[in-house]
């Protein structure tokens, strides 16, 4: 969608992030309308696993702002200096007095592997028609980032410039 879109690696990876994040979410909206119209055993299990997910009290890793979602909850430990509690670990915990989703019959597995494949195509689906709107607006969205965000960047790499200390003295290595 990105490439669609005409942004390359040139492009900041905050305004690649912000955009695909975005588009995602629009993928997923349309997944999950499409779902609840026509796939009732995935939409079933998505309710029961809802439903779940609400009885958990403690869901330390659920509605993070973008930049820190997927990020591990707990600080790498310190060899002789034991936590004494981590969050991962709290959670853990939370999750275990929270009942297991029913077990499904051979049957019913069969069945939402299909319905999981016709939510996946259509994904696929909609994920191709974004490309193929983001195709008309390509240089309009270039055309974005070089009035928007190129400025920006220059800016902070000619701030950078004027901040770093020099790595050595010029003057020093004549002296030598």
């Amino acid at each position: 969608m990105l490439s669609a879109a005409g942004l390359g690696s040139d492009v900041p990876h905050a305004v690649q992030h912000g955009l695909s994040t975005r588009l995602k979410t629009i993928v997923d909206h349309a997944v999950a309308d499409y779902t609840a119209l026509n796939l009732p055993i995935l939409q079933g299990e998505l309710d029961h696993q809802a439903a779940r997910n609400r009885a958990r009290a403690y869901r330390p890793d659920e509605n993070l702002d973008p930049e820190f979602e997927g990020l591990p909850l707990d600080p790498e430990p310190v060899p002789g200096a034991p936590f004494l509690f981590t969050i991962s670990g709290l959670a853990d915990e939370a999750d275990a007095e929270v009942p297991s989703l029913p077990p499904l019959s051979d049957d019913a597995k069969a069945a939402l592997r299909v319905e999981l494949k016709l939510a996946d195509d259509y994904a696929n689906m909609i994920g191709r028609e974004i490309c193929t709107l983001l195709l008309g607006h390509r240089t309009r969205i270039r055309a974005a980032v070089s009035q928007h965000v190129e400025p920006q960047v220059e800016a902070l790499l000619e701030e950078l410039t004027r901040s770093l200390d020099a790595p050595f003295d010029p003057r020093e290595s004549s002296e030598l």
